[in-house]
């Protein structure tokens, strides 16, 4: 590779990690001075990216009700429930994640290796080997390598948790089996900083309390999301090249 096709490529690989890291750079200069927006509420059914859920269900079941009677064979209680039972009701979420763990792990790889080979007699061929190579050779020693190999490798993990909030979620769907999927976004926007939690999952219509909460642990498929963007949040991130440079960089 000649020299000028090697500073196209340098070139080439500089303007794609610049194209890269623009976007985001951009916005970023366009806020400055500002407080993070919050997002406009939506009906999450409607957006781009919404899936319905499907799970496995078992076989419908038959609602029975009599004449002149109040009871229905798939009510819970007698009188009125006020707890979540349909689409568009709301349902707190108590969110109480102590989260403890502790990893550590500790290897060791050692490989030597060693190839001889050599071509005493070959029906006399052997002495015009220096015919075919380009100098005189030995056919008693044609091939001697020597390899050798060691890796150390150790690793240490200790992560602690401790997440307690409260969160409002709508039911989105009702599952065939009487479950319901449920949607819950909050944003709180304080000193430039803003706080994201987001809940979803499917849950259980009798594990709903009588004020109408439902703890995490109890949710199918939960997915939890805590976190934030703002200026403490961009400090705390390493540099878009940074980020760049540890993905690329095999060593």
């Amino acid at each position: 590779m000649t020299l000028a096709n090697k500073l196209i490529q340098i070139s080439s690989t500089l303007l794609l990690c610049a194209s890269l890291t623009a976007c985001g750079a951009g916005e970023r200069l366009a806020n400055i001075g500002k407080a993070p927006e919050t997002t406009a509420i939506a009906n999450p059914v409607t957006q781009a990216d919404y899936q319905p859920v499907s799970l496995p269900m078992p076989a419908p079941k038959n609602v029975v009700k009599q004449r002149n009677s109040l009871w229905a064979s798939d009510r819970q209680t007698f009188f009125k429930d006020q707890r979540a039972n349909d689409v568009g009701d709301i349902i707190t979420v108590m969110i109480d994640i102590k989260d403890e763990a502790q990893l550590d792990n500790e290897s060791e790889r050692t490989r030597n290796s060693t190839e001889d080979a050599s071509l005493s007699a070959l029906l006399g061929l052997e002495a015009s080997l220096d015919r075919v190579f380009p100098q005189a050779i030995d056919p008693t020693n044609l091939v001697e390598a020597d390899g050798a190999s060691r890796h150390n490798g150790s690793g240490s993990i200790e992560r602690e948790e401790d997440v307690k909030v409260k969160l409002a979620a709508i039911v989105t769907q009702i599952l065939p089996n009487g479950n319901m999927v449920i949607h819950g976004n909050q944003e709180v926007v304080v000193n430039f900083e803003k706080r994201i939690l987001g809940i979803n999952g499917v849950i259980r219509p009798e594990d709903i309390t009588i004020d109408n909460t439902i703890s995490y642990e109890k949710i199918a498929e939960a997915r939890i999301a805590y976190g934030g963007e703002g200026q403490i949040t961009d400090v705390q991130q390493p540099r878009y090249g940074q980020q760049l440079y540890d993905v690329i960089f095999p060593f």
